[in-house]
């Protein structure tokens, strides 16, 4: 495969400098469109790992997905990723300091011992350039660090009854790989594609020789689907071989997460930017 992507040379002596935050030294590189603050003595990712990314989207299926994986693994936030044109809020975190808007990035262990990376946020860049500049650099960074796989999670609009969780490749290698895994990938949903930062993440792995595909949860997404986020967990095990611990109770447990996110809305805000179902949101 042909690397479009040029390697950076500089050292991470020249690309990084360090930062006082509050009472903590951390080490913070800068790209154009986001600074990586690293976090708990992390200063790389795990090589040849795989990356789950998810970001509030229709039933907000993915994102309660990722949370629930790192509250049920051993997890550790290694890295906060602060991008322009998030929304501007900032809140307090887990040790009660005022943090500025950021993605967080998270390593898990699986009970069978497997490293999984995550990304996640409250939130992703409003403006198309400032999300398709913030996917190429996020995906360069994740080629220096040697990540091996990026798989989005999301949800998408269909009719009740359809009740389906698939995947689609962003290239044929991977497609036949996942194949091979028993996996069900499609070649001819979303018809409509997607939009948003997920969607940008899950098609241009080719382009930085990183395997890359949404694994899509079918959904009414009227509110947030519970079950369309178990279904995502059950299929992740089931076709990767993970050793996830799956939600004790099912739906009730993760309905508890979703509460967590949004306690005052049960409307799917998303679905509203979306013309059909089969242009979806990531």
């Amino acid at each position: 495969m042909t690397e479009i992507a040029p390697r950076i040379e500089k050292s991470v002596e020249d690309t990084c400098n360090h930062l006082k935050h509050y009472s903590a030294i951390r080490w913070v590189c800068a790209f154009m469109t986001f600074k990586v603050e690293w976090r708990n003595g992390y200063s790389a990712l795990p090589p040849s790992s795989t990356l789950l990314v998810a970001f509030p989207g229709i039933g907000n299926i993915g994102k309660v997905a990722v949370d629930s994986i790192r509250e049920l693994h051993e997890t550790v936030e290694i890295a906060r990723i602060h991008a322009l044109g998030l929304p501007p809020l900032a809140e307090l975190d887990e040790d009660g300091l005022l943090a500025p808007p950021h993605l967080s990035l998270c390593l898990s262990t699986t009970g069978k011992g497997t490293a999984l990376l995550s990304l996640t946020g409250k939130g992703q860049p409003n403006e198309p350039g400032q999300q398709s500049s913030l996917a190429h650099e996020l995906m360069e960074f994740f080629w220096e660090h040697e990540v091996e796989s990026v798989l989005v999670l999301a949800g998408m609009l269909d009719p009740p009854g359809r009740k389906e969780t698939f995947a689609v490749a962003s290239s044929a290698s991977f497609r036949i790989d996942m194949e091979s895994m028993g996996v069900d990938v499609r070649r001819d949903e979303p018809k409509n594609g997607a939009i948003g930062l997920g969607a940008l993440l899950a098609s241009t792995g080719p382009l930085y020789n990183i395997n890359s595909a949404c694994i899509i949860a079918s959904t009414v997404g009227s509110s947030g689907d519970v079950f369309g986020s178990q279904r995502i967990i059950e299929h992740l095990d089931r076709w990767f071989s993970f050793g996830l611990t799956i939600p004790a109770g099912g739906g009730e447990w993760l309905r508890e997460r979703l509460k967590a996110m949004a306690p005052e809305t049960q409307e799917d805000l998303v679905a509203e930017m979306t013309a059909t179902h089969d242009a979806f949101y990531m």
